[in-house]
């Protein structure tokens, strides 16, 4: 990638399999937007917005992901919000990880009844949630109770512990919703994500995933029993109200999700790469947390001065982009660096950024990048900055 006219080694984008400029990808795009354009389909699914690449993308989603029926949304985080508001009614209970992405929580604000949090990935607090959940259930003698976890939480890289929480339905009643964002595509024996992964896909009620991450488009998609997607399929405010997801994307995703299927040289590629630079963390010191993903967290101590002068230092001077996170994301004193590897990244790549990771942690804990103010770009020039002194300036 370029950045303001320098080549940049990327860390920082969801784009997991190398799709985003695959040649068969980028052909079918080409074609099918050539084709149909991006006008089409011109109406929402219920009205005049259907197609057979629609029902096509969805058969074929729901087999990969062994499920009988799916549903296909515009975009992720929308359909979220929307399938929490629709399934959950003022007398159901939710019970959720405490550490849930964004998109549940805003969609947990709509949900009129009572939710009960646990603490991430804490098997003993889910079961005491979820007996609240059970005896206020019993109490009100209606409503039911809906489980919502992570495949892999996009932050830390751990997997939601799926088995585990799988194995509660022996004893308690509830249903299973996972949001597999970020392991559809990289986990499992064929890439169906956490749930294969972690042998209960057939344990999942709802299984929902977004095409932004390892297929590298747009649109999302919920899998479940025929039943549920239908009622999903007419009630579901954010699709019935909402335009088509346009011929290009669908018909793209089709292609996408024929070469998830086909060409696991990818995942396996994904998965080498992560697994090096990973391992090359670790023998550096670096502190990587949990993470049983390929999701790359690295932790280091530090004020988001700090952060923003080592972040802006790694970019301008080692030509290496990528994302961090500060406060008030996470507690003061703390700087994460979130690394995504991809497909396409080469062992060269790896190697460049360990090489400046290592520099730059250096001078972290040196104290070279302590500041009273996050520094500007255009006028970091102090002495304590030196290190910056010949990056370009924005006229």
């Amino acid at each position: 990638m370029k950045f303001r006219g320098k080549e940049m080694i990327v860390w920082s984008l969801n784009n997991y399999l190398g799709l985003a400029n695959h040649p068969e990808v980028r052909q079918a795009d080409a074609d099918a937007a050539k084709k149909f354009g991006l006008a089409l389909p011109m109406g929402a699914r219920m009205m005049s917005g259907n197609s057979n690449y629609h029902e096509q993308l969805e058969a074929e989603l729901a087999a990969f992901e062994k499920k009988e029926d799916t549903i296909l949304l515009n975009y992720g985080y929308q359909g979220m919000v929307s399938l929490i508001d629709l399934l959950c009614s003022r007398h159901d209970v939710i019970v959720y990880d405490a550490e849930s992405h964004a998109c549940i929580i805003d969609g947990l604000r709509l949900h009129p009844g009572h939710r009960y949090v646990y603490k991430h990935n804490d098997m003993a607090d889910f079961e005491k949630q979820l007996q609240r959940a059970t005896t206020l259930i019993e109490k009100q003698n209606a409503g039911g109770i809906l489980v919502i976890t992570e495949g892999v939480f996009g932050m830390a890289g751990d997997q939601g512990k799926l088995k585990e929480i799988a194995a509660f339905k022996t004893n308690y009643d509830f249903r299973l919703l996972v949001d597999d964002a970020h392991g559809f595509g990289t986990l499992g024996k064929t890439g169906a994500g956490a749930g294969e992964e972690q042998g209960v896909q057939d344990k999942i009620d709802l299984y929902f995933s977004t095409f932004a991450k390892s297929m590298a488009s747009i649109g999302a998609f919920i899998a479940g029993d025929k039943n549920i997607i239908d009622y999903i399929r007419y009630n579901s405010r954010s699709q019935i109200f909402a335009k088509s997801l346009p011929m290009p994307l669908v018909i793209g995703n089709l292609k996408r999700l024929e070469l998830l299927r086909t060409v696991p040289e990818l995942k396996n590629k994904l998965w080498e790469n992560a697994g090096k630079l990973q391992k090359g963390l670790k023998e550096r010191g670096f502190d990587i947390g949990k993470t049983d993903s390929v999701v790359t967290p690295v932790y280091m101590k530090g004020g988001v001065e700090e952060a923003t002068a080592m972040v802006m230092d790694i970019r301008e001077n080692y030509h290496i982009f990528c994302s961090i996170v500060v406060y008030p994301v996470i507690p003061k004193g703390n700087i994460i660096y979130r690394l995504i590897p991809t497909a396409v990244h080469t062992d060269e790549d790896i190697q460049k950024t360990l090489e400046a990771f290592s520099a730059t942690k250096k001078k972290l804990d040196a104290g070279e990048y302590k500041a009273d103010a996050i520094p500007d770009m255009a006028e970091v020039t102090g002495k304590r900055f030196d290190y910056l002194r010949e990056m370009p300036r924005n006229k």
